[in-house]
């Protein structure tokens, strides 16, 4: 197995490796290659459903896949709850997944609830000829660019992360949109957190819409994160990764944010997504 450090160390390419007969030396070695890069990318793999379960459940337990406001009966009733299917193909003029082909904001996994996934791996079915592309920022480096003082106060803060809207803008099943960000539902976080396994230290700021600083006059709230935004995805800090069938990405959404590219929709993209339940 060799793994290659790629755009400043904070993806690596993980080569010369079968994810479906992994033993559990090569496993530590991967996990440990993760806390150091906090994307690793595996090319050229054959995984179904079981496959990617049985492998995304090494780095921990699995987070039932986000399906809006539903009863623990209509989960059971899921064929597979843990596996998320991110498509724009349609099967009798209905989506077989979510996020269609529209462009995505850049977003952490989940970060709407109390503990939010630590890892999500995303692999490959189908992808188009272009776009569709997935773009990772680095909020370490996002953190360290922060002038001193906006940084000394972002530990201090702590920020509601809109749980109603996904990644592209669109209601998720069961919410309303609130005309307040105050008054949308979700999680609150602190801005800044410190990896518990590795010690480094990142903004943690999910999305942008209707996020809300806590405490403050929502005025004060929005300018502050518009401040605080604008040291997001900087030059060097950013890495694209450009889909082939049977790629494998894992990222730690504790240090990574990410988003989509729009792409045709007449072209076919189907990707399955497992994520990582954060264990106190």
């Amino acid at each position: 197995m060799d793994i290659t450090p790629l755009r400043e160390g904070f993806v690596a390419d993980v080569a010369g490796v079968d994810l479906l007969s992994v033993d559990d030396a090569t496993f530590e070695a991967i996990h440990g290659a993760w806390l150091r890069h906090p994307i690793l990318r595996v090319r050229d793999q054959h995984a179904d459903d079981e496959h990617l379960q049985a492998f995304s459940r090494r780095f921990g337990p699995l987070e039932y896949a986000p399906m809006g406001r539903i009863t623990e009966k209509e989960r059971a009733q899921l064929p597979n709850p843990h596996v998320t299917t991110i498509s724009n193909i349609l099967v009798g003029g209905k989506p077989i997944g979510g996020l269609g082909a529209a462009e995505a904001a850049w977003h952490t996994d989940m970060s709407y609830i109390e503990s939010p996934p630590t890892a999500s791996l995303l692999y490959a079915v189908e992808t188009p000829e272009e776009g569709g592309d997935t773009h990772f920022c680095d909020m370490v480096a996002a953190l360290r660019a922060l002038p001193p003082d906006l940084a000394d106060r972002a530990r201090q803060l702590r920020v509601k992360h809109d749980a109603a809207h996904d990644s592209i803008g669109k209601l998720r099943r069961g919410h309303r949109h609130a005309s307040d960000p105050r008054a949308a539902p979700g999680a609150v976080h602190p801005m800044v957190r410190r990896h518990p396994e590795n010690g480094t230290e990142a903004l943690f700021l999910g999305r942008r819409q209707d996020a809300y600083v806590e405490g403050l006059p929502l005025a004060q709230s929005e300018a502050l994160l518009d401040e605080i935004w604008r040291y997001v995805a900087l030059p060097g800090a950013t890495w694209t990764q450009k889909w082939k069938v049977g790629d494998l990405v894992i990222w730690d959404n504790r240090s990574v944010m990410h988003r989509r590219a729009a792409f045709d929709p007449s072209a076919r993209r189907l990707m399955r997504r497992t994520q990582v339940r954060s264990v106190p």
